[in-house]
């Protein structure tokens, strides 16, 4: 299947470069009129071009954002009929890929990507008469006026924040300065090449703690390549895990619906009703079209349905820093439930073949497993060639537990 958990994302080389072209087309003929971003990538010129000659050839019209993140393109897509980001979001440089939104921001389902798939056989180019145009967009303003009027942070807040010179350069540092913000910026320049690993792990970050720490901020947001994503810190320099934030920004919102996925903390449950979906933020986004008041997943993607359904790390760091501006973030996150969680990544070329032997019907969607003590999940990723292994338990014996069971079945290969 060419698309994965959260897009198309592959290795920089022809084959993509073809492929950008002929879904180009395919937009053309079936979305005519689209808007199309890129993150930062040396790549990412490239293939915006193919994609909207794709585009103008099959007849449409293409607006081009050049760099943008990507929910300022999923955000913009209102005012056209289909949203384009040219981003492998946090993979490394060397892959790039694509992203496809409707007008309401949302992913393009299963349904659609499927549709997509089987049209890349039956491309129709118009004639010479009927080629599209192309016009310089602006997405970044009207994306910059809507999380600005969400939002009220108290005026002067320290916050480092870290772009990892991904899309996020372009925007959140000029919304938090508008927002009154006194912003210590790292990595905020759209340099191509990422100056950290551009996933926003805390064993990628250790620099950003003792930043917060030095400068007193009050905490620090962190961006993944495309600002799909925002994780943080704490105002003691102390990273904040996924599924912590997911419950600090739920109470925040007074979310009582929350869409998450089957890899997020089970202490979510504790404070809104939830439904649980596959891992990758498309199916959140997709569930969250019928159902719930925000979404997210613990890898950073956050999702305000009432905003745009797109995970927004813009809109996130700027919620996160309305939150730092109301309390003392190091003592709330102490005061949260913790289930100790556990999770592992094993680097693998058969992954989806591997989880497909278990007995999951989907390998991206994998196994879950649970009993009274905790529950794991197996899954191969949606994105890179790994096998991703996740287990909680109520105490930290029993996530051991689980984690254990977890690796033995994959060891010796169990189907039940």
């Amino acid at each position: 299947m060419l698309f994965g958990s959260s897009g198309i994302r592959q290795r920089f080389d022809q084959r993509l470069i073809q492929t950008t072209l002929a879904i180009g087309a395919i937009l053309g003929e079936k979305f005519p009129d689209c808007v199309v971003g890129t993150d930062t990538r040396t790549t990412s010129p490239l293939l915006a071009c193919a994609l909207i000659a794709g585009v103008t050839g099959a007849g449409g019209s293409a607006r081009s954002a050049g760099i943008a993140p990507t929910p300022s393109v999923a955000y913009c897509a209102r005012r056209a009929k289909a949203g384009c980001m040219i981003t492998a979001s946090h993979n490394p440089e060397e892959y790039n890929g694509i992203k496809l939104f409707n007008p309401d921001g949302s992913s393009f389902t299963l349904a659609q990507q499927k549709a997509v798939e089987e049209s890349l056989g039956d491309l129709r180019w118009t004639g010479w008469q009927n080629q599209g145009p192309e016009s310089a967009f602006d997405a970044l303003k009207p994306h910059k006026k809507a999380i600005l009027d969400t939002v009220s942070i108290k005026d002067g807040i320290p916050v480092v924040l870290d772009c990892g010179n991904g899309a996020g350069s372009v925007l959140t540092p000029g919304i938090l300065a508008e927002a009154g913000v006194h912003t210590t910026c790292l990595n905020c320049n759209p340099s191509g090449q990422f100056g950290r690993p551009s996933e926003p792990l805390k064993e990628h970050l250790g620099y950003v703690g003792e930043m917060v720490r030095k400068t007193g901020a009050a905490c620090a947001v962190v961006h993944d390549g495309d600002a799909d994503r925002m994780m943080a810190f704490d105002n003691l320099g102390r990273y904040i895990d996924g599924d912590r934030m997911l419950l600090l920004l739920t109470e925040h919102l007074g979310a009582k619906k929350v869409v998450t996925t089957s890899d997020a903390s089970m202490m979510i449950e504790e404070v809104a009703e939830v439904h649980r979906t596959p891992v990758g933020d498309a199916f959140v986004s997709e569930e969250l079209l019928s159902w719930g008041d925000f979404g997210g997943e613990p890898s950073g993607a956050w999702i305000f349905p009432k905003h745009v359904l797109c995970p927004d790390g813009p809109c996130a760091a700027a919620v996160f820093c309305e939150i730092a501006s109301d309390c003392n973030i190091a003592e709330r996150l102490d005061e949260l439930p913790i289930y100790p969680i556990l999770r592992e990544s094993i680097p693998h070329e058969r992954a989806r073949e591997i989880v497909t032997s278990l007995g999951a019907t989907n390998p991206t969607d994998g196994i879950r497993v649970a009993d009274e003590a905790g529950w794991y999940l197996i899954r191969a990723s949606g994105t890179e060639p790994k096998i991703r292994i996740t287990a909680e338990g109520t105490t930290p014996a029993a996530a051991k537990i689980m984690l254990d069971r977890a690796k033995t079945r994959l060891r010796q290969g169990k189907t039940a």
